[in-house]
């Protein structure tokens, strides 16, 4: 028998899948990837906890079908910030069983806890996630850990699953879990409700700003991760790069709406200006992106953007750059 897991690398989805793989259960730990995780691909260490745990690994790319259905228009609307975090759940259930023919398997589980996120895992929230899941209460999507405290699924009614090797936590604290960590020798797993930029205040800015003025595509998701942002006078995007690992992740963006810029001749950030920025703007855009340089106020530089090289000088000042910042 096979069960699918909601998997996110934390120690509440770990702790799940070992409370049925130690009952003789094969489990996939499916890892559903919206995109609005890390900028670093985190792929081989997600594989490893799952493996930990005794479990397959997969991952589930829904970044389109995200996008399009729910995060502008959740059901069940946001959290403090662009967070539809029931909705993201609901939705994550859904593929998780339509995949279940896939894999052949019997039920799902996931690591939510009663009453740990004020959101999406009160108990009313949870059963909104059930329902919006296609499922019902009793159905096919079982909690290990707080099983006890919720009403029996099918896997404990017919048998599949012994229900008194399940827990009963509730809450935000995590003395249980920790000792259950101890216990099974983890020593590295993600903080609790870490890792999710929706729920960020600086990322919800940038996405506002973003849809605010043109319509959001799923290479908007990477582009969002990294860099300064600036929004020019006439409406063009600038994103610069503030160390290595920004100007590493702005390098690697394939964005049909975006030009490369960068200084010639001289170490500084890479940028990305938007396609239809007028005459004005990229002359703007070259001296704000020479300004983060070691170019020396009052010298002339050289920034290439796409296949055109403008002539410029820094700005004297990088507060100069700030009136244009989205994030303040």
């Amino acid at each position: 028998m096979r069960a699918l897991a909601l998997f996110s690398g934390g120690l509440d989805s770990m702790l799940s899948i070992k409370l049925i793989t130690d009952q003789g259960i094969d489990v996939t730990a499916l890892h559903i990837d919206m995109g609005f995780g890390a900028s670093r691909d985190r792929s081989e260490l997600l594989r490893k906890r799952a493996e930990m745990v005794g479990a397959d690994f997969e991952i589930v790319n829904i970044r389109e079908q995200f996008i399009e259905e729910i995060l502008f228009d959740p059901k069940y609307g946001y959290g403090k910030h662009f967070n539809p975090c029931i909705d993201c759940h609901g939705n994550m259930f859904r593929v998780a069983k339509g995949l279940m023919p896939k894999y052949d398997a019997s039920f799902i589980i996931t690591g939510e806890v009663i009453g740990q996120r004020p959101m999406s895992q009160r108990a009313e929230a949870m059963r909104n996630v059930t329902r919006l899941a296609g499922d019902e209460e009793g159905g096919v999507i079982l909690r290990p850990m707080s099983a006890k405290l919720m009403t029996p699924t099918i896997p404990e009614k017919e048998g599949w699953v012994d229900r008194e090797k399940l827990l009963a936590v509730e809450g935000r604290n995590r003395e249980v879990q920790l000792r259950l960590a101890q216990e099974y020798g983890f020593e590295e797993y993600e903080s609790p409700g870490g890792g999710c930029l929706l729920t960020d205040g600086a990322f919800e800015q940038k996405m506002r700003d973003l849809i605010a003025h043109e319509k959001f595509m799923v290479e908007d998701i990477e582009l969002l991760k990294a860099g300064r942002h600036l929004r020019l006078p006439e409406g063009a995007k600038l994103v610069i790069g503030r160390n290595q690992e920004d100007n590493e992740h702005l390098s690697a963006i394939e964005h049909p709406k975006y030009l490369f810029a960068k200084a010639e001749d001289i170490p500084g950030p890479v940028a990305l200006l938007s396609r239809d920025a007028t005459e004005t703007e990229r002359a703007l855009a070259a001296k704000l992106i020479l300004t983060y340089t070691k170019t020396p106020p009052g010298t002339e530089g050289k920034v290439k953007i796409g296949d055109e090289s403008v002539v410029t000088e820094p700005f004297e000042n990088k507060r100069f750059a700030q009136r244009y910042f989205v994030v303040k």
